[in-house]
Formats: structure tokens, sequence, C-alpha cells
């Protein structure tokens, strides 16, 4: 597929009209072509408006032409691999293992609600047959659906230019609903969204829907951002990316005379906490697992682990030495963007200025890379975390903060003080049992996913995983972005009392 620098509004290639963007190299910044251009509020108007009128057809397509339409996106990204691997590559600078595994995480999620579809699950069918000779009144005959709530604007991740992008989970589970879907591309990657949209179109095509089921365009700033969840045609939103971004987009969805949900990942630091046992166990062996953690992805993962709590015990020098010779052997890797680096060297830079942090270790540094990103530890003590809430800030990078607990007993009120969060892991051995007893349900109160002696990064997809949790974790806790039931996010419930037979929707008829 040949790049164009162009939008893809309801079937149509469009070269938008407003500013200009070119995608950079972190690894060299080298400036990459084509040229893009950003969309304009009417470009948004035409999206939106397209998608409008394309879904009271596509919500009553046949379930097996929706899941076919899925299998055809996936099976045209698994035909444009290698392309969609170097473009990845040269906009991201993230390693080829990862992005082909990330290419296979989209596709197999796109057959995943496919599959979703077929079964009809999703739909929710509740039947309560009429009981007529019930006192003191009769019961009506009722049955209950789930149907798709309209069109859903998704925004694209920096972090995640495959997963959590133009055929991301999002959109994967929008289209799979029945929802048509206009999507924001980031402009960090826009050459990947191009290729990947290019897919999605075509198979729109091909499978003979409403054009307006599927559009993309590209935005300065939050000018078509804004104008995008504004449209009276959106009906709800899915967004990964800063707490700042997302939050603006709640306001927006919140000031509409009609407002709409916004389901926005935003902000965790994923705590570890780690208990006397395992660290006598095994602290070492901690401490090198939780830097390969640590430094997944160059630290940019939304599960990445940001912050430890270690109980005060024979292990944790273990541990600190252990995590201490990863970390000096950890190389520096290109972060995503120019942006995002700058952004983490100043979280860095505000850790080593805080009089109550140590740095333990940094990794190796490589001036050959433009936007790089270098590994650091630190470690702080219980009573300065309390007191500081700085200490709890999320620093987007390969950088953790190990606070020291004098007791166990004290873990509680530690992870009170935490926002929400993604994840929590607990790092135990069977004598820890009691004390974690004492903590989940601190955690449940907390985080949407609790990890036992593994590590956060690397989320399973699939039907009973959770990727949600609490504010600022996400804008709606209720939900996950990932797995079945990300599909419920973009459905609703409506039942029918006493309707015939005739008129019944197929999925709740019969008995």
């Amino acid at each position: 597929m040949t790049l164009t620098g162009q939008m893809f509004l309801a079937g149509d290639r469009v070269l938008g009209s407003g500013g200009e963007v070119h995608a950079t190299d972190p690894r060299t910044g080298a400036t990459l072509e084509p040229a893009y251009r950003y969309g304009t509020a009417a470009d948004v108007d035409r999206a939106a408006t397209a998608a409008g009128q394309a879904f009271r057809t596509f919500r009553r397509t046949d379930p097996k032409v929706r899941a076919e339409f899925l299998d055809a996106i996936a099976d045209k990204l698994t035909a444009l691999t290698e392309q969609v691997v170097e473009r990845v590559q040269a906009e991201t600078g993230i390693a080829e293992a990862r992005v082909r595994g990330e290419l296979a995480r989209t596709t197999n999620q796109l057959r995943l609600f496919a599959g979703v579809v077929r079964d009809g699950s999703h739909t929710g069918v509740r039947i309560e047959p009429a009981l007529p000779e019930r006192t003191p009144l009769p019961r009506p005959d009722l049955r209950q659906r789930k149907v798709p709530i309209g069109p859903v604007a998704v925004f694209g991740a920096s972090n995640f230019p495959l997963a959590f992008s133009v055929a991301g989970g999002d959109t994967a589970s929008a289209l799979a609903a029945g929802c048509p879907v206009v999507v924001k591309a980031h402009s960090s990657h826009p050459g990947t969204s191009e290729l990947v949209a290019g897919a999605i179109a075509e198979a729109v095509a091909e499978h003979g829907l409403p054009a307006g089921v599927f559009s993309m365009l590209y935005g300065e700033g939050r000018e078509v951002g804004t104008a995008l969840v504004a449209h009276p045609a959106i009906a709800a939103v899915g967004f990964t990316g800063s707490r700042s971004g997302g939050t603006a987009l709640v306001a927006v969805a919140n000031a509409r005379p009609r407002p709409i949900p916004v389901y926005a990942e935003m902000s965790s630091i994923n705590p570890v906490v780690l208990l006397p046992g395992a660290l006598a166990e095994r602290g070492s062996a901690i401490g090198a697992a939780f830097v390969g953690s640590l430094t997944m992805g160059v630290g940019q993962l939304c599960t990445n682990p940001g912050l430890v709590f270690a109980v005060e015990s024979a292990g944790l020098q273990d541990f600190l030495e252990g995590a201490g010779a990863a970390v000096r052997e950890s190389a520096a890797a290109p972060m995503l963007s120019a942006t995002i680096c700058s952004a983490y060297d100043r979280g860095v830079q505000a850790l080593r200025e805080n009089p109550a942090v140590e740095e333990v270790a940094t990794g190796l540094d490589d001036e050959s890379i433009s936007a790089r990103g270098v590994t650091h530890l630190f470690t702080t003590t219980g009573e300065a975390f309390l007191a500081d809430e700085s200490l709890s800030a999320e620093v987007f990078g390969a950088s953790s903060l190990v606070v020291r607990v004098p007791d166990a007993a004290l873990l509680p009120e530690l992870l009170e003080r935490l926002e929400g969060q993604l994840t929590a892991t607990v790092h135990l051995a069977e004598q820890d049992v009691p004390a974690a007893e004492e903590l989940l349900p601190v955690l449940e109160e907390k985080v949407g996913r609790i990890v036992v002696n593994g590590w956060p990064t690397g989320v399973d997809v699939g039907a009973a995983i959770v990727h949600g949790g609490p504010f600022p974790a996400t804008s709606d806790g209720r939900s996950t972005s990932v797995g079945t039931l990300a599909i419920d996010r973009f459905l609703r419930p409506v039942a029918y009392q006493d309707v015939p037979a005739a008129l019944l929707p197929a999925e709740v008829r019969g008995e």
C-alpha cells in the first residue's frame, strides 16, 4: 500500500486542509515522508454525520456478516505485516519483535470479537415469560437484549500504535457491537495509521457495508478531538492517553445537550507490594524480574510498575542489589517521541532533586539515540512517601520508586493514599498469606487487576481480563478496554413487554 498522507472520510480518501505534520524517527530524529495534513471541524462533521447515517443499517447487519467483516480486517492487516512492521519501527522506535507481537495481538483481538459476534452472548438475552395467573397482579411477558448505542469516536494511543489505535480494542469492540467508528489518529504514527485505516476501509467496501461505518482523520491539538466528541451523532468515546487529555474530553462530553460516556484510560503507576517471606525466599530474583517488567517497552506501557512498597526485612537488600544490577546493565532505547522523552527526563530530574529520594542505579546511556530512555531506580521511606504527594506521581518511562516500609502493618495505610490504578502486584510466600489477606480488600477498591507473584506488564486478551480501574486509571472504573467484556461499553439494554412474536428481534424469540 502506498502512503499518501490522506485521511479516510466515509469511503473517500481526502487530503486535509489544516496544518501539516511529518512523523519523526525517534531513533535518529529524521523526518519521515509523506507529509500529513490535519482535518478540520468540517471534516469531523462529514465523518460523524456519515457514521450517524450508517448506524441504523450497520446495527442490523447479520451477525455472520459482521463477524466476517472483522475477520477480513485481521486478514488484510496480516497481509500487510512487513510494511506495517517497518513503518511502526520508523515512527516509534519500537523493537521489531514487540511490533510483530503487537500486530498479532491486534489481529487476534479482531478475530476474538468476531467470535463474540457469532456466539451472540454479548446481547445478554433475558426472558421472563408471562404469568397471567400470578396474584395479586399477572406478570407481563418481558424480554431483554442489549443493542448498540451509536457511532463511537476512538482516539489512537501513542504507546500502542496498533493494539490501542486505529484497529485496536476500542475499534474492534465498537464494530463488533454494531457501532460505526470515527478514529482520530495519533500524530506520532500517521503512516502506520494510514496503513491500518486502508485495510479497514477496504473491508468495509468489500462487505457492502455503508461507507460511514469507518472514518479516520488527523487532528492538531484539541480542535478536532473536541469537535468529534461534541458532535451530536457521536454516542460514546474510547480514549487511551494522558489524564489531561482524557479529563478534557470528559468535560466536553458532559457539556453536550445530550451527554455521552467517555471510556478513557489515563494514568496508572501500578504499585507492587513485596512481602517479607517472598523477599527472604527470592529477593534477588524478584529484583531482576522486576527490572525486566520495568524496562519492557522502555517503560512506556500503561501497566509499567512505577512504584514498589517493600517491607524492611532480611531479603530487601537482596532485592535492591538484584534490581540495581539489572538496571545498570539495561540499555538505553528509543522512546516513542521527543515530547514523551522530555517529559520523562523532567520526571526523573524531579526525583533526583527531592531530598527524601536516593538514586539506587542508572542504566546505560547511548547518545547515538535521539529520543532515548535511560532506566532509573530510586528509593525513599514510607514516612517521606506519606508526607509528599509528588512521590506518587506517574513518571511515564522506565523509572520506578521503591518505598521502604518498616512494617507490613503500614501497607494498608500507604495503599489507601494511592489514586485508582489499573493493576496492583503482590509478591508473597506461604508465610505472607495472612498479611496479603489484609491487603486484598484495599486493593479491590483501588485497582482493576490484582497480580500475585507475577508482573503487570503483559495483558492477556480474553474473557476474564479487566484492563481498567477507578479514576484516574480510567474515567469509568466499571468497564474494561481489553477482553470480550469491552463490548459492553457500546451496548445498552432494551426490554420488550408483551411484544407480539412477529415483531420481536430474533435473539429474544422463543421461551
